[in-house]
């Protein structure tokens, strides 16, 4: 199975996440450091749509400026934009194989999609 990892290596959860698909023979990971490598407003609007969630509801606010900017109340497009232009504002990780995505917080979640 192959996975593709939206990889903080800064972030505890992501690197606990990326531990997980790494322990598990059967995973194929790529690792895509979304600070340097962000995605493009059409995959993260893919990423979320395949994960259930919003981009709202994607939104990292804990460490960033978000609040200050509104974005929390602002349209699913502001917030792909914003988070384009500033990736940090991308809540991390985000999994995906071809059993779907998630944001994996708390880290198992990775596990529904294995």
């Amino acid at each position: 199975m192959k996975a593709t990892i939206w990889h903080n290596p800064k972030c505890g959860t992501s690197r606990k996440t990326l531990a997980i698909l790494e322990n598990l023979s059967k995973v194929d990971v790529t690792v895509v450091e979304y600070l340097k490598d962000p995605p493009s407003k059409a995959k993260l609007a893919q990423l979320y749509k395949d994960a259930g969630i919003t981009p709202n509801e994607g939104l990292r606010i804990r460490g960033t400026d978000a609040e200050e900017r509104d974005l929390p109340a602002a349209s699913a497009d502001a917030v792909l934009e914003a988070m384009v232009a500033d990736p940090i504002l991308i809540e991390r990780p985000l999994v995906e194989t071809e059993k779907g995505v998630r944001l994996c917080r708390p880290q198992d979640k990775v596990l529904e999609i294995l």
